[in-house]
């Protein structure tokens, strides 16, 4: 039974995270508060850049100093700032040894702005978004809270726990650019644990694995053309709009893939500078998803063929930039049938599933195919939150009461995982 002293700091905490979300890269704030709290526990703290191979970092795209001095003003405890370099999350560890039980919390924000409707529960209680633009509304906060609860019922039973523990407070997995950087990290795993709250699932019912995630590459394209005035001389111009627009339909109309489940969205397209004038550039900022890795590569293979043609047609250059890719994975059955028989006796669970299919994308599978290729099981929880909105959407919010039932299945979990012999 979790105390409920660590119960209230675990909500108050989901709570702090709720209101000064960050984006990805941009996370100073949460790495930082996180460090102090592990290293208070006794936990072996490592920031990432004294981890992260820099080829591996995509989609970092930040003012550093001006996200730091956010973080700073909105209450990140100095000496942990200090400290953290250029990147954000963190590794921290407990014990020695084997086995190693690897589990991962992400920490970034959606790109969207939370709802400030008074029936919305955080606007009514305080803790809404105070940064524009910004919310947790994909439950990352709660995740890094229960990463933190779980730190201390792990730190508290330490004498009863074999091998080592690496709890790993990842940025940037909105978007999967922060997964690949930390997938070395789970290299030689006996077991990785990633999970996630909600997802259409109700509060009380726990899935161990869930599989069926697609693979995912994230990039934006640039057409540059030529600016000319519309009704002067318009064949001087190179229609940078017309070439992306026709890239758009284009994208959308690439056939769909016999060997399985694929997505193609073209999310933003912005372009033009006067009604008058010809558009010299437009961007484009798309993603291509597939089952597996070859279906991934023709969708982006086709997409990439779509933007070359309609920057020929329109005689504009094109800059592609990829800014984020994760791959797909499956849940091991052995390690998610551990994890359901953890959840069965936790208090507020009201079922349990093996397994579950879900035609999302999340860069957790890096570290997830890591382990796995030397050997180690790895899965992919959930933890059912009604919530009064989707994902992703600015009315999203969390059933807290599922914050206890993660944190005891996962703590349950990891101590059969470690238990000392």
């Amino acid at each position: 039974m979790i105390p409920q002293k660590i119960t209230e700091e675990m909500t108050a905490r989901r709570r702090d995270f709720h209101k000064y979300p960050e984006r990805g890269w941009t996370e100073f704030r949460t790495t930082a508060i996180c460090a102090a709290a592990l290293e208070r526990l006794g936990w072996r703290v490592r920031f990432a850049d004294e981890f992260i191979e820099p080829a591996r970092v995509m989609g970092r795209d930040i003012d550093a100093a001006a996200e730091k001095r956010r973080a700073l003003a909105q209450g990140a405890p100095a000496e942990a700032m200090s400290r953290i370099g250029e990147y954000t999350g963190l590794c921290a560890e407990l014990g020695e040894g084997s086995p190693l039980t690897v589990m991962r919390f992400d920490i970034d924000c959606v790109e969207t702005a939370e709802s400030a409707e008074p029936s919305h529960r955080p606007a009514a209680l305080g803790f809404a978004s105070v940064n524009a633009g910004l919310s947790h509304s994909c439950g990352h906060d709660g995740h890094a809270a229960i990463g933190l609860a779980l730190a201390e019922m792990l730190a508290n039973e330490r004498q009863n726990l074999r091998g080592t523990v690496r709890l790993l407070f990842q940025p940037a997995e909105e978007g999967v650019r922060g997964g690949y950087a930390f997938a070395p990290l789970a290299r030689g795993a006996d077991h990785f644990i990633a999970s996630h709250l909600g997802l259409g699932l109700p509060t009380g019912v726990v899935c161990g694995g869930m599989g069926g995630f697609l693979c995912s590459t994230k990039f934006d394209a640039e057409f540059t053309g030529r600016a000319a005035h519309a009704g002067g001389e318009p064949e001087r111009g190179r229609n940078a709009l017309l070439a992306a627009a026709q890239a758009a339909l284009a994208i959308h109309s690439i056939a769909p893939h016999s060997g399985g489940v694929m997505r193609v969205n073209v999310g933003v397209l912005s372009a033009g500078e006067g009604r008058n004038v010809v558009p010299p550039h437009a961007l484009m900022k798309i993603e291509t998803r597939g089952e597996n890795d070859g279906i991934a590569a023709y969708a982006y293979e086709r997409a990439e063929a779509a933007l070359k043609g309609a920057a020929l047609m329109y005689g504009a250059e094109l800059a592609v930039t990829k800014r984020g890719e994760t791959t797909a994975a499956e849940s091991d059955e052995k390690l998610a049938r551990i994890i359901t028989d953890e959840a069965a006796s936790v208090p507020g669970v009201t079922g349990t599933r093996l397994h579950r299919r879900i035609s999302v994308s999340d860069d957790a599978c890096w570290l997830m195919r890591e382990t796995q290729k030397s050997g180690g099981l790895a899965a992919y929880a959930c933890f059912g939150a009604d919530a009064p909105a989707g994902h992703h959407n600015g009315a999203f919010d969390l059933d807290e009461a599922a914050l206890p039932i993660a944190l005891e299945t996962l703590y349950k979990t990891a101590a059969r995982l470690n238990a000392a012999e």
